[in-house]
């Protein structure tokens, strides 16, 4: 352990990180290729707790005619079956998980209760956070800096279809310059869409930072826990 840089963390993942090129449901190889280096995480003697998304399943722009409440409904049961599809996977590769969801489930989960989830995480089990915050109006990146708090994780890893926080999208602008580092403020201030502003809020009050990385390369989870700098670092 003299070479982690994290005991504890929180990994956010986006439904659509599962999906791959396909854009929606779960994409084997992407899934597989993910949870192997979750696996490597873990063996390092890092807990590990994950907050997973579930637009690859629904996202609530399609239901731009449905009451937002039940159209946020819907996104929780997609981010309950992202969270099944995580736990089969890791551990089919010999890692003890525990699925808890913020709304209760008990045929398929454990329902939500920090002090179980803290007891997983010390007895060296993942532990996947699914349905948000069981609240509407909140998105996942809510229910990650919530759980991150509540769990008292170290830092956050989020997980995102670029490696970083730019000055605006690259994907749009081509002359947008990375940031190796950033304060949560900053963020706020520029409006930049890294999380919305509510979970970038309780980040910063509860000083909670947060490392934006590339999907594409989850081998690098591995070394942020290590200490590398990777992506950029939000303080």
């Amino acid at each position: 352990m003299s070479d982690i840089a994290y005991k504890r963390i929180l990994l956010k993942l986006s439904g659509e990180a599962l999906a791959g090129d396909k854009k929606t449901g779960v994409y084997s190889d992407v899934l597989g290729r993910i949870c192997d280096e979750i696996k490597n995480v873990v063996d390092l003697g890092v807990q590990v707790s994950i907050v997973v998304g579930g637009g690859n399943f629904w996202r609530g722009r399609y239901g731009h005619e449905m009451e937002r409440t039940t159209s946020d409904y819907m996104g929780m049961l997609a981010t309950a079956m992202n969270g099944l599809a995580l736990q089969d996977a890791l551990e089919a590769r010999g890692i003890k998980t525990r699925l808890q969801t913020a709304i209760e489930m008990r045929e398929i989960a454990e329902p939500y209760i920090k002090r179980k989830a803290i007891k997983h995480l010390e007895r060296g089990r993942v532990v996947i956070f699914s349905c948000g915050t069981g609240n509407p109006y909140f998105t996942t990146d809510t229910a990650a800096a919530l759980r991150a708090a509540e769990t008292e994780a170290e830092v956050i890893l989020l997980a995102k279809t670029i490696d970083g926080v730019y000055t605006a999208d690259p994907k749009l602008d081509p002359t947008a310059k990375k940031y190796d580092k950033i304060s949560y403020i900053d963020i706020l201030n520029q409006d930049l869409k890294v999380m919305d502003s509510t979970a970038t809020a309780l980040c910063r009050d509860n000083k909670i930072p947060l490392v934006v990385f590339g999907i594409d390369k989850p081998a690098d989870m591995v070394k942020i826990v290590k200490g590398e700098t990777i992506g950029t670092i939000v303080e």
